[in-house]
């Protein structure tokens, strides 16, 4: 569900000018190893900060740790909601759903994301909920109307009694729309150098073995608005061609990368292709055109230490085949006497016989 929302919240963040704050949360029961809940936040599809069940809080980004440290109340905030609101919250939830399909245990997953966008722009806010469970969607809301909308059969009861509680209903538009964006526009204020900066990728391209498709990657980019494609003859291709998803660095920068189906293209073609990359608020692409030469591949070659090794044994070899042909000609040469060598009857025969 993460993967689709976050497609989402992509396709809608198109201005330069349009942030976004999400929490996401992730409650499990039953299941080991995991923590009871999860709970992340991001500004602009950056990650700031999480806290877990565990009691366990990280500041992920510099902005967020030096925001924090002059906002301690800020911190504080989150705390509480994390420890004390959202364990009792999620929980209830839990118990609801789980009677809603008839379930008194087993190991089971909730998942809810929250948050809002703000166009500094135009002064707009919208904010945005939706829940699922098991590991499929179960309702979002309409953050127009601020009615819940049932994405399967058993959230219908749910869709009821949610829409049937005026004063939930009124909370959660206050939270959507005045909470969240006030917080929001806190740490774009905060950060804006941070956040609104531009930064262009490096592009490579990949190949594992010949026959594996070529991958362009593109890696070290902000904002996470971007494109990549593959082009042929400068039009965009649309078969043979698998696009990955946008992925956040550790650095607070983004990568991504799109596959190319190069089975039936012949070598002389190749040359036609090209990758493009396109960064919001950039007029300039990076054009990465299909050579040969430009292909890094994780395909396993002779290293230099090899190429010594096998000389070495190669050498090693002609020693020993050197050293075994001198033995076999001194043992022959200790058996047979060369014919050169002096008679020594004849001799012999000479000094008892001089006038011979």
């Amino acid at each position: 569900m993460r993967t689709l929302l976050l497609l989402l919240l992509f396709c809608h963040v198109s201005s330069p000018v349009l942030h976004s704050l999400t929490f996401f949360t992730t409650l499990s029961t039953g299941i080991p190893n995991l923590p009871g809940f999860l709970v992340t936040l991001e500004i602009d599809e950056l990650l700031l900060g999480s806290c877990d069940s565990n009691k366990k809080v990280e500041v992920k980004l510099d902005i967020a740790k030096s925001y924090c440290r002059e906002n301690p109340e800020q911190l504080e905030w989150y705390r509480q909601q994390c420890f004390h609101f959202l364990p009792t919250s999620i929980k209830a939830y839990t118990n609801i759903l789980m009677r809603l399909f008839n379930q008194t245990g087993g190991d089971h997953v909730v998942q809810v994301l929250g948050g809002c966008e703000w166009d500094e722009e135009t002064e707009e806010v919208k904010g945005f909920a939706q829940i699922g469970y098991d590991g499929e969607d179960f309702m979002k809301l309409n953050g127009d109307t601020f009615t819940w909308i049932a994405q399967r059969p058993e959230a219908f009861p749910a869709e009821l009694l949610l829409d049937a509680n005026k004063e939930l209903g009124t909370e959660i538009k206050i939270v959507l729309t005045q909470i969240f964006p006030e917080q929001l526009k806190k740490y774009v204020d905060y950060g804006r150098s941070f956040l609104l900066r531009k930064e262009l990728p490096s592009v490579s391209l990949l190949q594992k073995t010949p026959s594996s498709p070529v991958s362009c990657l593109a890696t070290g980019f902000y904002p996470h608005r971007a494109s990549l494609v593959w082009r042929k003859d400068g039009e965009e291709l649309h078969e043979e061609v698998d696009h990955g998803e946008i992925l956040p660095n550790h650095d607070g920068t983004f990568q991504m990368s799109v596959d190319l189906n190069l089975s039936s293209v012949t070598p002389e073609d190749w040359t036609r292709y090209d990758c493009v990359f396109q960064l919001a608020g950039v007029k300039e692409e990076i054009i990465t055109r299909l050579e040969k030469d430009r292909i890094r591949t994780n395909e396993v070659k002779p290293s230099n230490m090899t190429v010594l090794v096998t000389a070495a044994v190669v050498v090693l070899a002609l020693i020993l085949i050197g050293a075994a042909g001198f033995i076999v000609y001194k043992k022959k040469k200790a058996i047979s006497p060369p014919s050169s060598a002096p008679d020594n009857s004849t001799e012999l025969s000479e000094q008892l016989n001089p006038e011979t």
